[in-house]
């Protein structure tokens, strides 16, 4: 399968490269090698091209992690790739020496990419570049985490996607949904939240004319006896 300029791409992924001219020179750039003829991703993100250079970029874009150690001034998080990232505690809004942020090892946290680079851990920081922490940060123990596919991620972030404003008239929710394939969702009850996590995983086969129709029969099933 051939990926396009601005498509999400996966380890192992082939993409496509097509030159306007026969003897132009292409340069692959970070997250792309070649093997023949063949170019592959060696990394998830985004593809891009710049002039004549294609690289795969997942700077700055938001991951859902778990926190697995406290290891100095630094958390590790498993955020599904081959390597764990390092959160540092001051990487949280209000963080000092004296006053650290109340992270436990199993917490669930929505960070954003720093630093994503084979050469270099990965790095993750809980604020944006003004210091605030906005929706980043430790999300609720009492939510559900589960993963789907990088597709399905794109789909539903898309701004021509009515899923969220759809469910969003139907009961109220919190969602964190990660560039890495992991979401976190909370609604009002167990039964609820569930209901919610099911549909976001039928809508990567749904299309978007359809949408409306599937938060129509979870509503009827789940919410209307709320």
């Amino acid at each position: 399968m051939g990926e396009m300029i601005g498509d999400l791409v996966m380890p192992g992924d082939i993409i496509k490269i097509t030159t306007e001219k026969p003897k132009e020179k292409i340069v692959l750039g970070p997250g792309l090698r070649r093997d023949g003829d063949i170019v592959y991703s060696c990394k998830a993100g985004v593809l891009k091209k710049r002039t004549t250079i294609y690289y795969v970029d997942t700077r700055g874009e938001n991951v859902v992690g778990i926190i697995t150690q406290k290891a100095g001034d630094i958390f590790k998080v498993d955020i599904g790739a081959s390597d764990q990232a390092a959160l540092p505690y001051l990487a949280f809004e209000g963080a000092s020496k004296r006053n650290r942020p109340d992270v436990q090892i199993g917490d669930i946290v929505f960070a954003k990419l720093l630093i994503a680079s084979k050469d270099m851990e990965p790095e993750l920081v809980c604020v944006d570049s003004l210091g605030k922490k906005g929706k980043l940060g430790v999300l609720g123990p009492d939510g559900m985490l589960f993963t789907c596919s990088l597709s399905l991620v794109r789909k539903i972030l898309s701004p021509n996607n009515p899923f969220f404003e759809a469910f969003a008239k139907e009961q109220p929710y919190e969602i964190a949904v990660g560039m890495n394939g992991r979401i976190w969702i909370k609604a009002r009850s167990v039964k609820e939240t569930i209901a919610l996590a099911n549909a976001i995983l039928a809508a990567e086969y749904t299309s978007n004319d359809q949408i409306q129709k599937l938060c129509d029969n979870i509503a009827q099933t789940v919410f209307i006896n709320y």
